[in-house]
């Protein structure tokens, strides 16, 4: 049974398809309604942080190319640019709301090596103390394996169980998992909740994420593993939205639950 009254340490991860326009330039109307959601339930007395995709696809926006650049240099460089601008528009929009935000950028390196994780803990846990919200994202700039977190979703994970959360929301451009494709099949029936991480559960992840993102439902799966591992309930839902977000919390059931292992 879906529980999140407890829920005090939130993660959110939104992602490139929900953030922006197919044409790559940001989507204000939902990235105002997330800012304003998002702060309310940070006033309500919980503590969020927010993993959020969006730098690359931005940057391509405003540079008015008509795709990712094929080359990693470019893909760096474009994300350079869209980071600025999405951390621009964040702080712009929570700073309405009386709140303040902080960035942190990561790569691998930064969560492998025990000193530079702890350092990142410790990190996280001031800015929370403070009551910032803290604003992630892969640093693209830099990291050369792409990506290497998988669209943030792994990412969203990581940071879960570095902040020792208490619930990940996945906000993605689909209702869940379903049984089958919903694209390709009218007849896919979403999976309300998964218990247990089988072959049979990733197969029916298995496919390509949108064309603005780099995940899709397979990275969304290997969070799942993560969280639930580390004792964190995750939920995928739709994120197009956000004011759905306080139903969630309320306990309506909404997308795919991944309860969590506890013990």
């Amino acid at each position: 049974m879906r529980d999140f009254s407890n829920a005090k340490r939130i993660v959110v991860k939104v992602g490139s398809s929900t953030l922006t326009h197919a044409s790559g330039m940001l989507n204000i109307r939902c990235v105002e309604i997330l800012v304003k959601v998002l702060a309310d339930i940070q006033n309500s007395g919980r503590q969020i942080i927010l993993v959020s995709s969006g730098a690359m696809a931005i940057g391509v926006g405003k540079l008015g190319f008509p795709g990712k650049p094929a080359d990693m240099p470019g893909k760096q460089a474009a994300a350079a640019v869209g980071q600025c601008e999405l951390m621009y528009t964040y702080d712009k929009l929570f700073s309405e709301y009386n709140h303040i935000t902080s960035q942190i950028l990561l790569t691998r390196e930064d969560v492998d090596n025990p000193t530079r994780k702890e350092n990142l803990q410790n990190t996280f846990q001031r800015l929370l103390e403070m009551g910032t919200v803290p604003i992630v994202n892969e640093n693209d700039s830099v990291s050369t394996d792409e990506i290497e977190f998988g669209d943030n979703d792994t990412l969203s994970a990581v940071v879960g169980t570095l902040t020792e959360a208490d619930l990940l929301i996945i906000l993605s451009d689909i209702d869940g998992l379903y049984d089958s494709n919903p694209r390709t099949n009218p007849q896919a029936k979403l999976l309300h909740q998964v218990d247990q991480l089988t072959p049979e559960v990733e197969a029916m992840a298995a496919g390509a994420g949108s064309n603005r993102g780099t995940g899709g439902m397979i990275t969304k799966i290997y969070a799942a593993q993560i969280a639930q591992k580390s004792g964190i309930d995750m939920v995928i839902m739709n994120g197009a939205n956000p004011k759905k977000l306080y139903n969630l919390l309320e306990g309506e059931p909404l997308g795919t639950y991944f309860p969590a292992h506890k013990g």
